[in-house]
C-alpha cells in the first residue's frame, strides 16, 4: 500500500515539475519574443533629450503600424505649414491658449485633414504638455531617426564659388565612400569667398578643411 502511494506521490512529482518547466519555457519564450519586438520597432540610433523621447515614442508608434514614411511625410507637412503660415506658427507658440484647448483644436484640424492617429497623437500630447511649440524640433530628430534607419548622411559642403552639379556629386561620391555610408548623401552646399578655393566639408561632429584659406594659415603658423 505505502509503496503505491510512494509510486503515485512520485509521479505526481514529476508531473508537477513537467509543468513548471512548460511554464517557465512559456514565460521565457513569451519575455524573449516581446524583447524582440520591443527591439524590432527601437529608434535606429540614440537621441536624448525632451523632444527626443516624444520623437522616439512616435518613431516606434509608426514601426509597429508600418507607417514610418506616412509620419514623415505627415509631419515634414506639419514643419513646413509652420514655416510658411505665420497664422498657424503662432498658433503653436501662443502660450495664452489653454492646454485643453491647444489640444482640442489641434486634433481638429489634423482630423480635418485626415492625419494620422500616431501624427495627431503626437501633437495633442505635445499640447496637453504645453510643448506644441517644439513641434519643428520633434519633428528634425524624428527626420534624424528615419535618416539614420535609410543609412543617409547629412554633409554641408562650403566652397568659394557654387559648386557645379558634376563637382557635387562628386564631393557626394567621395563622401560615401570613405563614411562607408548604406544609403544617400544628401548635400547643402554653402559658398563662403572667405575660403579662397578648395572645399570644407562639415559631417556631423567632423569638420574636414581643404581651403586654402586653412593652407595659407598653417604656413603662416609654420613661418612664424
Amino acid at each position: 500500500m505505502f509503496s503505491a502511494l510512494a509510486r503515485k506521490s512520485a509521479s505526481s512529482s514529476a508531473v508537477l515539475r513537467n509543468t513548471t518547466v512548460v511554464r517557465s519555457t512559456a514565460v521565457r519564450t513569451f519575455a524573449s519574443s516581446e524583447a524582440d519586438e520591443k527591439l524590432k520597432h527601437a529608434p535606429p540610433v540614440s537621441v536624448y533629450g525632451t523632444v527626443a523621447r516624444y520623437a522616439n515614442a512616435t518613431y516606434s508608434a509608426a514601426s509597429k503600424q508600418g507607417l514610418l514614411n506616412q509620419v514623415e511625410s505627415e509631419l515634414n507637412g506639419l514643419a513646413k505649414a509652420a514655416a510658411e503660415s505665420q497664422a498657424f506658427s503662432q498658433f503653436l507658440e501662443n502660450p495664452l491658449i489653454s492646454r485643453n484647448d491647444k489640444s482640442s483644436m489641434i486634433e481638429g484640424i489634423l482630423q480635418e485633414k485626415k492625419i494620422s492617429t500616431i501624427t495627431t497623437n503626437l501633437c495633442t500630447t505635445l499640447a496637453g504638455n504645453a510643448r506644441l511649440n517644439e513641434l519643428t524640433k520633434v519633428v528634425a530628430t524624428y527626420s534624424t531617426l528615419m535618416k539614420a534607419k535609410r543609412g543617409e548622411v547629412d554633409a554641408t559642403i562650403t566652397s568659394a564659388d557654387p559648386l557645379t552639379k558634376k563637382e557635387t556629386e562628386q564631393v557626394a561620391a567621395a563622401i560615401k565612400a570613405t563614411s562607408k555610408a548604406k544609403g544617400e548623401v544628401i548635400i547643402s552646399s554653402k559658398v563662403d569667398p572667405s575660403i579662397i578655393g578648395g572645399i570644407q566639408v562639415q559631417i556631423g561632429d567632423q569638420f574636414l578643411d581643404l581651403s586654402i584659406k586653412s593652407r595659407i594659415e598653417e604656413i603662416s603658423r609654420m613661418s612664424v
